[in-house]
C-alpha cells in the first residue's frame, strides 16, 4: 500500500503551502515509508509516499506519460498491468511499474479506462494539457479514499482521514467503484455488475467453476517483487488462500526470487481456537508458519494507536483491527511487506452465522450485496489500514472482480444453510475444495465453523474489552450518550470508550459521519436484525450473538430452554434422539464434524 494526497484548483501556490502539503502528506508515511514524491502544476499538488512492492528501483510517484503532460499519483496494485501494455504498444514507459498504465491508459482512452483496471487502487490524475484531473477508487473499495472540500474552493483527495481533516470544511469517504470526473463534475459509478442491482440469479452451481475462479483470483496476487506470505487464522477462508497459494507458487515468478515455501502468519491470545488450527493448517500445507502471542493488556494499551490508524469508532473493527495491528507490527519486523488475507468469503457466501435465520433465498441474496456494498466501510478498511499502519500491503483475492462475478451469478439456494442437507454456511465455497484425490484441506479444517477473527485470536479478547470499557465509562456517562453523541449514540460502554477516543483524534462532524451506525448481531446489517426477534435484544456484533447458533454462544433462554453453552455442556440430536455430549469449547476430532453428520443443535 502507498499513500496519496492531491489538493486541486488551490487559491494560494505559494511555497508556504507546498510545505504545508509536505507536512500533511508526512502523515502517511506509515503507508509508504519507502520513498516521497510531490508534483507541483500551477494551483494543483499530487504527493505519494510510496510502499515499493513492484519495481522497487524506478517506480517512485507521481508518474507521468511521454512529455509528462498526464500525472497520476496511485495507491494499489494492478494485476493486469502486462497485458494492458500490449495494448499500449505506441507509447513509451519509464518504468517497470504496474501503475504507469494508468497514465498511458487515460491518453488512449480518457475517462472511460478505469474497467480495464484489473486490481485495488485509488487514483488521483492530473492533465496539464486541459487543467482538468479525475479520481477513482477500485470496485469494493479495497484501498481507501477520501475526498474533502477547502474554503478557498479547493478539492482534496487522501488515502486517510488524516491527511485532510485539518484543512478541509467538508470530507467524505469516496465511494467504491466510483470516479469523479472535474471536466463533466460529479461522481459517477464505473463499476455496474449485474448482482449490484440485488435481483435474485438463476446461475447454476458449478463447483469446478467456483474453484478455478479462486484459483485464478490468488495467482494473479503473486505479482511481487518482495517477500510475502499469507495471513492463516486456520478457518476456513485463509486455509484456502494458504492452499491455493501453496500449490501454485513455484509455477510463479515470485517463486525466482523468495522461493518455492510459502509464509504464513497467526496472531492470538495464547490457547485461543486460530492459533491450534492454524498450526494444523501449516503443518498439513507445508508452510513455514509464524505464530505470535498477545495479551489482553498489550491489546488494550494499543486501541488508541489502533483507533487513530483505522480512523473508525465501529465496535467490530476496533476489536479485529487490534490484533492485527499487532500482528502487521512483528510481520514488517521478518522484513515481510506483502500479505494474502481472506477478506470479504463471508459477505459474499453468507458466512456469517446470522444467515441461518436467512428467512428465503431472496432475503439472503440481498443481505450478501448490501454487504458487499458496505466492505470498504468495515472488512477492507480494517485490513488495509491495519496492516499499512506498519507499511505491510494486504491483497484479498476473494474480492477480485471477476471471482466475485462469479459467485454472485451461483442462484442463492445453493448458498442458504441446509442443516436437513448436511449444508452448512459458505457449503458451495467448502464443496467447491472437497477434493477427494487431491485435498486442499483436512476436512474438519474445510468444514470447520465460522469464527470471527476478534472471536477466533481467543474469547477473552472480547470479555477483556469489555472489562476494561465497564471501568472507563459510567453509568451515568452512558445514560447522557444521547446528549454529548448525538449522532450515531453509543448504546454500550465499549462502544462509547472507543468513540471518546475517536473524537480526541477527529473531532469535526465530517469525521464522525464517515463511520456507519445502525444496529447489527453478528456482524448483520440492521435489515437483517429483523430475521429473529431475539436477536433485538442482544445487538452485540461478535458471532457468539447469533444465538443456538454458535457452539460458544452467549447465554440466552431459547424457546423456554437454557442453553447454558458457555460452561455447560452441549448435546446433540440425531433423528429425534440424543447421540452425544461434551464440553461446550470443545472442538473437533480426527475431522469429525457435527455438520457433515447430520447433527443439530439442541
Amino acid at each position: 500500500m502507498c499513500g496519496i494526497l492531491a489538493v486541486l484548483s488551490c487559491v494560494d501556490s505559494s511555497q508556504a503551502k507546498r510545505s504545508r502539503i509536505i507536512e500533511l502528506s508526512r502523515r502517511l508515511r506509515h503507508r509508504g515509508p519507502d520513498w516521497s514524491g510531490l508534483h507541483c502544476f500551477e494551483n494543483c499538488f499530487l504527493a505519494h509516499q510510496r510502499l515499493a512492492i513492484v519495481d522497487p528501483t524506478s517506480g517512485d510517484q507521481p508518474l507521468y506519460n511521454e512529455d509528462k503532460t498526464i500525472v497520476v499519483t496511485v495507491n494499489g496494485e494492478i494485476y493486469n498491468h502486462k497485458e494492458l501494455r500490449e495494448k499500449l504498444k505506441g507509447h513509451q514507459f519509464r518504468t517497470g511499474s504496474d501503475c504507469e498504465v494508468i497514465a498511458h491508459l487515460y491518453e488512449e482512452y480518457g475517462e472511460e479506462f478505469v474497467d480495464m483496471l484489473d486490481g485495488m487502487f485509488s487514483f488521483v490524475l492530473l492533465d496539464t494539457r486541459t487543467k482538468t484531473f479525475i479520481a477513482a477508487r477500485d470496485a469494493i473499495g479495497i484501498t481507501p479514499l477520501y475526498m474533502g472540500w477547502g474554503l478557498d474552493g479547493s478539492i482534496w483527495f487522501a488515502s486517510e482521514m488524516k491527511a485532510l481533516s485539518d484543512d478541509c470544511e467538508r470530507f467524505v469517504s469516496f465511494l467504491p467503484g466510483h470516479i469523479y470526473s472535474s471536466k463533466q463534475g460529479g461522481l459517477r459509478r464505473w463499476y455496474n455488475p449485474q448482482w449490484y442491482t440485488e435481483m435474485v440469479p438463476s446461475g447454476h452451481y458449478d463447483p469446478l467453476v467456483l474453484r478455478k475462479a479462486f484459483e485464478k483470483a490468488v495467482t494473479k496476487r503473486l505479482m511481487t517483487d518482495v517477500p510475502f506470505g499469507v495471513l492463516l487464522s486456520g478457518g476456513l477462508d485463509s486455509s484456502l488462500v494458504a492452499a491455493v497459494a501453496c500449490r501454485h507458487l513455484a509455477d510463479s515468478e515470485a517463486a525466482n526470487q523468495w522461493g518455492s515455501q510459502l509464509h504464513t502468519f497467526c496472531v492470538g491470545l495464547k490457547g485461543s481456537p486460530d492459533l491450534g488450527a492454524a498450526r494444523e493448517v501449516a503443518d498439513y500445507l507445508g508452510t513455514r508458519h509464524h505464530e505470535f502471542h498477545f495479551t489482553v493488556q498489550e491489546g488494550i494499551d494499543a486501541l488508541e494507536e489502533v483507533i487513530y490508524h483505522i480512523e473508525t469508532y465501529d465496535v467490530t473493527t476496533i476489536r479485529a483491527s487490534t490484533p492485527m495491528f499487532l500482528m502487521s507490527r512483528k510481520i514488517k519486523s521478518l522484513g515481510v511487506k506483502m500479505v494474502l488475507s481472506g477478506e470479504g468469503s463471508d459477505e459474499i457466501f453468507g458466512g456469517y452465522l446470522y444467515f441461518h435465520k436467512a428467512p428465503n433465498k431472496k432475503e439472503f441474496h440481498e443481505e450478501t450485496c448490501r454487504k458487499i456494498k458496505a466492505l470498504h466501510l468495515y472488512d477492507c478498511l480494517r485490513a488495509n489500514k491495519s496492516t499499512s499502519a506498519w507499511g505491510v500491503e494486504a491483497r484479498v483475492p476473494f474480492l477480485d472482480k471477476e471471482f466475485i462475478s462469479t459467485a454472485m451469478n451461483i442462484d442463492p439456494d445453493w448458498k442458504m444453510i441446509r442443516p436437513d442437507l448436511g449444508r452448512i454456511e459458505k457449503w458451495v465455497l467448502r464443496n467447491a475444495f472437497d477434493d477427494e484425490k487431491e485435498p486442499y484441506l483436512p476436512k474438519h479444517i474445510l468444514y470447520r465453523q465460522k469464527e470471527q477473527f476478534s472471536d477466533g485470536v481467543g474469547y477473552s479478547w472480547i470479555d477483556g474489552l469489555k472489562d476494561h470499557a465497564e471501568k472507563q465509562v459510567t453509568d451515568a456517562m452512558l445514560m447522557n450518550a444521547n446528549f454529548i453523541y448525538p449522532e450515531n449514540t453509543p448504546a454500550t460502554k465499549e462502544a462509547y470508550y472507543y468513540r471518546t477516543i475517536f473524537e480526541k483524534f477527529f473531532p469535526k462532524n465530517a469525521a464522525r459521519s464517515t463511520v456507519p451506525g445502525g444496529p447489527s448481531v453478528a456482524c448483520s446489517t440492521a435489515k437483517a436484525v429483523e430475521w429473529d426477534a431475539a436477536w433485538s435484544k442482544n445487538l452485540d456484533p461478535s458471532g457468539r450473538a447469533a444465538l443456538g447458533v454458535h457452539v460458544a454462544a452467549y447465554e440466552q433462554k431459547l424457546n423456554g430452554l437454557v442453553s447454558d453453552i458457555l460452561m455447560s455442556r452441549m448435546e446433540f440430536i440425531l433423528e429425534g434422539k440424543r447421540v452425544l455430549k461434551f464440553p461446550g469449547r470443545q472442538r473437533w476430532e480426527s475431522g469429525f464434524s457435527p455438520y457433515k453428520c447430520g447433527l443439530h443443535f439442541l
